[in-house]
């Protein structure tokens, strides 16, 4: 198993950025994504280059803004998937930490390369917010 975790310092608040990581129905700062729906935890998606996902929200915790899923349906045959994105006080601003588990290892570049366009498309859905 790999486990791949990306630190990135925000300068929006918690809340802020809790608002848009806890929709888990909204992609505009997940570029490879064009709509999100979502059934009871289940959230389905199609992903540029990937093809059809599903993940199962897990965890969706407003007071320790964790956000915690894994992928229970993908192209690729995926024995082991969990994810977890943590946000932290961090000054005025905030510290995001996305961890991801994969198994089998030879899909975590692939997994680690979405996490990270996302990640950009955060901030900069952020940057556009506070203009």
């Amino acid at each position: 198993m790999k486990t791949l975790t990306l630190k990135l310092e925000l300068p929006s608040s918690v809340e802020v950025v809790w608002d848009i990581i806890s929709d888990v129905t909204r992609c505009d700062w997940v570029p490879s994504v064009e709509s999100i729906s979502l059934n009871d935890n289940i959230r389905s998606f199609t992903m540029e280059g990937i093809g059809e996902v599903q993940e199962q929200i897990l965890l969706k915790d407003s007071k320790t803004h964790t956000l915690q899923y894994t992928a229970i349906k993908t192209p690729s045959p995926l024995q082991h998937h969990l994810a977890t994105i943590e946000l932290e006080t961090l000054g005025e601003g905030c510290l995001l930490q996305w961890t991801s588990e994969i198994a089998p290892e030879q899909f975590g570049d692939a997994i680690e390369h979405g996490m990270q366009i996302s990640l950009d498309g955060l901030k900069r859905v952020l940057s556009n917010s506070e203009k």
